[in-house]
């Protein structure tokens, strides 16, 4: 039989140990909220770009089989639609027109400052500012008609337009304004009119350049927050945590 000092020493360690357990348990838990809250920032980051990229996929999807079921026509095989592949947008080329630096930053500042884009990806406005070429129209020109399909973006950078929307006139705009983005990223027709005042100078970018760089985008994003979920399923939960450490704290006791 121990004697008492022997046994307040054993006492102690079994103290020593349960504290250990506990400040590991809430280690574990300080991960497992920190993981959460990345979930949560990724999912977020998921349903904005969803909002852009949803209506852009479609399109794609549906050019995608139609290219398939005329592939399939001509081979008078079956076969199953091709899924959009990350890759295959990644190899994807896109146009790039030499600007000045003060062309940049007003293309740029355009885009923050529109309540339709000012969330998207620096590394997407950036695209979108290196793929925009040059466009002119003289005075009393019509830029976008209502109701027609849209297929440009513009960014003013010298000039002034009128904005009518069933011949009520809405506001004029001058440089570092974007207009036309509605149609591209919701697929719609054009909501307004507008026409020349000036001379005007623009930056354009069409539909499928735009829609590439959103998907692109969106996609790596939607791969990479999956890869972190397949992970993360591989961690086992707090309560496994919980009877883990529990365990190892038995199988300890026992041996001593």
């Amino acid at each position: 039989m121990g004697t008492l000092r022997d046994l307040q020493y054993a006492l102690q360690e079994k103290i020593e140990e349960l504290r250990q357990r506990d400040a590991l348990i809430d280690e574990l838990e300080l991960e497992l909220d920190q993981k959460d809250e990345l979930i949560q920032k990724l999912q977020n980051e998921l349903d904005k770009y969803r909002s852009v990229i949803k209506p852009a996929t479609q399109q794609v999807v549906k050019q995608t089989e139609l290219h398939e079921h005329q592939r399939t026509k001509r081979q008078a095989i079956s076969a199953e639609p091709t899924a959009i592949d990350i890759q295959d947008l990644s190899h994807v080329r896109l146009p790039f027109y030499p600007k000045s630096p003060q062309s940049k930053d007003l293309i740029k500042e355009a885009i923050l400052d529109n309540d339709f884009m000012k969330n998207l990806e620096l590394s997407q406005i950036q695209e979108i500012v290196d793929c925009m070429y040059p466009v002119e129209y003289g005075k009393d020109s019509c830029i976008i008609k209502e109701g027609d399909v849209g297929s440009l973006v513009y960014v003013m950078e010298d000039g002034r337009v009128e904005v009518t929307k069933e011949s009520v006139k809405l506001c004029t705009m001058g440089p570092g304004k974007v207009f036309g983005e509605l149609a591209i990223l919701y697929n719609c027709t054009r909501t307004a009119t507008i026409k020349t005042l000036t001379n005007v100078k623009l930056w354009a970018i069409d539909r499928q350049c735009f829609q590439t760089i959103m998907m692109r985008t969106g996609l790596i994003k939607h791969t990479e927050y999956m890869e972190f979920l397949k992970r993360f399923s591989e961690i086992p939960c707090r309560a496994h945590y919980h009877s883990e450490v529990y365990r190892f704290y038995l199988l300890r006791t026992k041996a001593s």
